[in-house]
């Protein structure tokens, strides 16, 4: 019965927050969220499982559409367009090679004086001594001597290791912009979503249900076929630019697009289309900046997985309720209450 009455005042004062009022009926300085109480699952579990409720047809449409880039690719090669863009891009290369072994030079002149790089640069540990491993020289961005495992002793697998790493990395910080980005226009109040919370939207997707992208009726794209025809097409529209990047700056010359740069930083107009690295010494600084957020986003992945499990909601939902009340929304009072 204590528990009950525990949990019953509980959920009123989340009612109360989530009206964006506290006790006494005060408005409070977070009242400009509008929040809605979660949408009941229970029905929704009712529901027979339909992981795929797409026929041949959309199927067939979907690899198609998704197989579209990389035709086009091929047929604007393979045309006098193309064969005039490889000419002028011929007649440019040259100048192109020489201004890419410049901008190189400058770049490792740049990461030898740089503070993150090297010998004197920082370490995961701080100023406590420790015996770091010496096959980890600081060459890459992101290098604070951590590796307890020792996967990176071979210098084949640490540049192949680090390939996935910067690949994850950036993916995982795309995603998490998709889940927290959502969730707080619709609990703004600024767009509001059929289904703002991240997870959610996949469990619908599970149980067959048609949801509205951006909140317009009738804008389904996708939104009617099944998880497993949508995963298809995401897979292949995923694959096109990873493979470009993967093929090096070659790639995409048929085109008359030249890629000035490596694997990881093609560069380019295609892949640097704000001129970011224009800068050398801003460049190699601006990679360890993407290499930590990217780490943070992985890690943070992480966390909306635990999160959705426990509670229920979305990650954004959980900090408002946490800063308005962290001594009784925690991890240590959700671990209590199971």
């Amino acid at each position: 019965m204590a528990q009950t009455g525990t949990q019953l005042r509980l959920s009123s004062m989340s009612s109360s927050f989530l009206n964006g009022r506290g006790e006494g009926g005060d408005p409070r300085s977070l009242s400009i969220f509008s929040f809605r109480p979660p949408a009941n699952l229970t029905s929704a579990k009712s529901r027979s499982f339909t992981p795929c409720k797409a026929s041949w047809q959309e199927l067939a449409g979907v690899l198609v559409f998704s197989a579209i880039p990389f035709t086009a690719v091929k047929a604007i090669a393979n045309s006098p367009l193309g064969e005039s863009l490889q000419r002028q891009l011929l007649e440019k290369k040259k100048e192109a090679l020489e201004n890419s072994s410049k901008f190189r030079a400058l770049a490792d002149k740049a990461r030898n004086e740089s503070f993150w790089y090297g010998e004197d640069r920082p370490r995961w540990l701080g100023p406590i001594p420790y015996d770091y491993p010496e096959y980890l020289t600081g060459e890459l961005p992101g290098d604070y001597g951590f590796d307890i495992a020792g996967l990176s002793k071979d210098p084949v697998d640490f540049q192949k290791f680090f390939n996935f790493e910067i690949l994850h990395a950036r993916w995982a910080m795309l995603a998490a912009l998709g889940v927290v980005v959502p969730e707080i226009l619709d609990l703004l109040g600024v767009f509001h979503f059929a289904e703002p919370v991240w997870w959610r939207v996949g469990y619908s997707k599970l149980q067959g249900e048609t949801l509205d992208y951006l909140g317009i009726p009738g804008l389904h794209l996708a939104g009617g076929q099944g998880v497993i025809v949508i995963a298809i097409c995401q897979a292949l529209l995923m694959v096109g630019p990873e493979y470009a990047r993967y093929c090096g700056i070659e790639a995409l010359e048929p085109l008359g697009i030249y890629l000035p740069g490596d694997i990881n930083y093609p560069g380019g107009v295609l892949f640097d289309p704000l001129n970011l690295s224009k800068d050398p010494a801003a460049f190699e600084e601006l990679k360890v900046k993407e290499i930590k957020n990217g780490r943070l986003a992985m890690v943070a992945w992480v966390g909306f997985y635990f999160q959705a499990a426990l509670t229920g909601k979305g990650p954004v939902q959980n900090l408002v309720e946490h800063l308005y009340d962290p001594f009784h929304n925690n991890l240590f009072s959700v671990l209590k209450s199971m």
